[in-house]
């Protein structure tokens, strides 16, 4: 991995979970089998080193990831534009990791876990949700080989 340009704008790894928690949402870039870059945004869930998401069974994200499971997920927490400073104050996460489909209770704590991040108040309808969908539902897992943070405050 290349090391950050701006190291006086690293943010320390504890910090860069905080945000990787935090954020509402991520954006996923793959590349496809013709080296055209695809980026998504994704509602997502951190637990235990890795991030999860759900999706249909088909779609462009999933080709990608069957051409090449490499993936890298970039959150951003607050920014506050700087107009007379020409700049921008912002907190980031950058997360290098491979893509794949998971199964069986990896799969269910997953989706629970995407329950309590956006549908806290909605657990007993949320669980009859993913009963519901389940057929029609991957779950993916990015597993983080390399993650860095950077902040301008």
């Amino acid at each position: 991995m290349k090391q950050l340009r701006r190291t006086d704008r690293s943010i320390d790894p504890e910090e860069a979970e905080e945000l990787l928690h935090a954020c509402q949402y991520g954006v996923m870039s793959t590349v496809g089998d013709d080296g055209q870059p695809y980026g998504v945004p994704l509602s997502y869930a951190y637990h235990d080193g890795n991030i999860y998401f759900h999706c249909a069974k088909i779609g462009h994200k999933l080709d990608n990831i069957a051409h090449n499971s490499r993936v890298s997920f970039t959150v951003v927490g607050d920014t506050k534009v700087l107009p007379d400073k020409f700049a921008t104050e912002y907190e980031s996460v950058v997360v290098f990791g491979s893509a794949s489909k998971i199964e069986g209770e990896e799969r269910l704590m997953a989706l629970v876990k995407l329950l309590e991040k956006y549908s806290t108040g909605f657990m007993a309808e949320g669980l009859e949700y993913i009963q519901l969908k389940d057929k029609a539902t991957k779950v993916i897992k990015i597993s983080i080989d390399h993650k860095s943070g950077k902040a301008r405050r």
